[in-house]
């Protein structure tokens, strides 16, 4: 097998790259690492979450996703709070300062997924994004068939 033409491997170093290129964004700008990125921007949509929700939105494992919220907490953008239907878990939302964060930091990693695609035509970026769900729906149906 040629490594450079197996789809999983071409996938995750592109994966890998455009991360590494968005994330010179808010990492050089705001001291943001990928991590805390992904979960402010998961709160940011999502709203008051458990933090087993942001495992799942933001595919971080649950130890990433603890460290992110912790640093997040610990620079004053989330906030935890008991959960009502739960004693044992906590509700994480953002704050004012986190919202505030996000909105700066979106218009800049929007500019870098613009400069990304700018080599293809319109047509070519739907084809993409329809392939894309086409591949990710199959990796779902073959990850819950085990």
């Amino acid at each position: 097998m040629d490594l450079d033409q197996f789809f999983p491997y071409r996938l995750a170093v592109l994966a890998e790259q455009v991360s590494l290129a968005t994330a010179q964004v808010y990492a050089s700008r705001f001291a943001l690492g990928r991590y805390e990125w992904r979960v402010l921007a998961a709160l940011a949509n999502e709203g008051d979450v458990r933090p087993a929700d942001l495992k799942e939105r933001t595919t971080l494992e649950k130890m990433q996703v603890s460290r992110a919220l912790a640093r997040l907490e610990q620079d004053g953008l989330v906030t935890r709070s008991p959960d009502p239907e739960d004693g044992r878990a906590w509700r994480v939302r953002l704050l004012p300062a986190g919202m505030a964060l996000y909105r700066k930091v979106v218009p800049m990693v929007q500019a870098r997924e613009e400069y990304l695609l700018a080599d293809l035509t319109p047509e070519e970026q739907a084809v993409l994004a329809r392939a894309i769900e086409k591949v990710e729906a199959r990796a779902r149906q073959l990850n819950r068939q085990g």
